[in-house]
């Protein structure tokens, strides 16, 4: 297949086959490429499974009767968001919910129109003094259509970070019950904190029905990122439908001890988004570095109890630990230099059904160069390394990516934008 570029979009030709807590000031778009690193030396391999569907539309065929894709581009959805954080949907649903970082849940309609009054509005509760701080995360339950239940994170007045549970008032599907709030996990920023960063703040739904987010570092890395037994700078996977607040799941890796329990990784430092794969059920981080590396780790949720090194290791290289082994964690399968950006922002694994020819890509950008980039994992290993950023052009600073109730992709930008991943035909 023949490959042309135009500025903008991506033209094929031939067969179809800080928000995030960056440290550094923003700089001007990079010409360097990404440094690929298959993690030589991991305790552990990307491990496909045997995949189960899950919430993610598409299974990479492309339709004979489909017109041939000309292009790729970002169309603008809508413009005026107050620092977008999280876009999602119920499964189905044909309506965007869109979480700002001030802690205002806002909709958008079929028709992309802003329906008003707000979802939910949380400013009485949310603290977002600084960049890293706010409504971070926001999920629906699997069973949303029958119990009406969705989970947010956010950083608590008072510096807490706090994961709760809402339900959306019955009698009108545009609005949440404010009051309805139930904590299920609440935590103070470590007592060492340097900084009011590295809350991360990302949650989803696995195919396992369980509840998964993440935990940053807390700024507090020589004490934290290398303890197990803290919820700091790790991801945690908790069952919301049993137990009081919930339960841990029987197969966690620390469930009969050396850790939490509730941890299902750890060894990070600010994995501000994640996403699992439901199709092959591979959990893809993207970690914000400190002094030269950031990283995306790819790892199978059929295991578990993975240390991905930090503050022991930055990426690939030695760093609070001069003597390091790699073989004693698990490796990213990619990384990046500070040459070439400062702050990753994770996106998604493009499983929609408009654009199967990008199926089982993995997309994700640097919040401060504004690059986009993807990649596919084969076998373990990073292939098709592309870089889109020239081609559609640059919008902002990406906050995050997002994934409708139809499975089609979304670019989230810290000035207010929200953009769709679109095929042209």
């Amino acid at each position: 297949m023949l490959v042309v570029l135009v500025t903008g979009v991506l033209f094929f030709r031939g067969s179809a086959t800080d928000l995030p807590g960056g440290d550094g000031a923003p700089a001007g778009a990079s010409e360097s490429t990404t440094t690929t690193t298959p993690g030589d030396g991991s305790t552990s391999t990307v491990d496909p499974g045997d995949g189960n569907g899950g919430s993610q539309p598409g299974d990479g065929t492309v339709d004979p009767n489909l017109p041939e894709l000309q292009a790729v581009r970002l169309d603008l959805v809508y413009d005026g968001f107050r620092q977008p954080t999280v876009l999602t949907a119920p499964e189905g649903d044909d309506r965007l919910f869109v979480a700002q970082r001030v802690g205002v849940i806002r909709i958008l309609d079929e028709s992309r129109e802003l329906v008003d009054p707000a979802f939910l509005d949380l400013t009485d509760r949310v603290l977002a003094g600084g960049i890293e701080q706010g409504l971070l995360g926001m999920a629906f339950h699997p069973e949303y259509a029958s119990n009406n239940r969705f989970y947010v994170y956010y950083t608590v007045k008072g510096g807490n970070r706090r994961l709760s549970e809402f339900t959306t008032t019955v009698s009108d599907p545009n609005r949440a019950n404010s009051d309805s709030e139930r904590i299920i996990w609440e935590m103070e920023q470590p007592p060492n904190a340097t900084d009011i960063r590295h809350y991360a703040g990302a949650v989803a739904f696995g195919p396992d029905g369980y509840l998964w987010f993440t935990s940053g570092d807390g700024a507090d890395s020589r004490a934290q990122g290398q303890d197990p037994n803290t919820m700091y700078g790790a991801i945690m996977r908790i069952d919301v439908d049993n137990g009081d607040p919930y339960a841990i799941p029987p197969n966690n890796p620390f469930v009969g001890g050396g850790g939490a329990p509730e941890i299902f990784a750890f060894g990070l430092r600010n994995p501000w988004r994640f996403a699992i794969d439901h199709e092959t059920r591979l959990l893809y981080i993207g970690d914000v570095g400190h002094a030269d590396q950031e990283e995306v780790n790819v790892v199978s949720i059929d295991e578990g109890g993975y240390n991905f090194g930090w503050s022991d290791m930055e990426g690939t290289r030695c760093f609070h630990n001069q003597d390091c082994a790699a073989a004693d964690y698990t490796s990213p399968v990619l990384i990046y230099t500070h040459d070439d950006g400062l702050s990753i922002t994770g996106g998604y694994v493009y499983r929609g059904s408009e654009i199967p020819e990008l199926d089982g890509l993995y997309f994700y950008s640097d919040w401060v160069t504004s690059w986009i980039r993807s990649f596919r994992i084969v076998d373990g290993a990073v292939t098709e390394e592309t870089d889109w950023s020239e081609d559609l052009g640059n919008v902002g600073q990406p906050n995050s990516y997002g994934i409708d109730g139809h499975g089609e992709m979304y670019l989230l930008t810290h000035g207010g934008q929200v953009y769709k991943f679109t095929a042209v035909r």
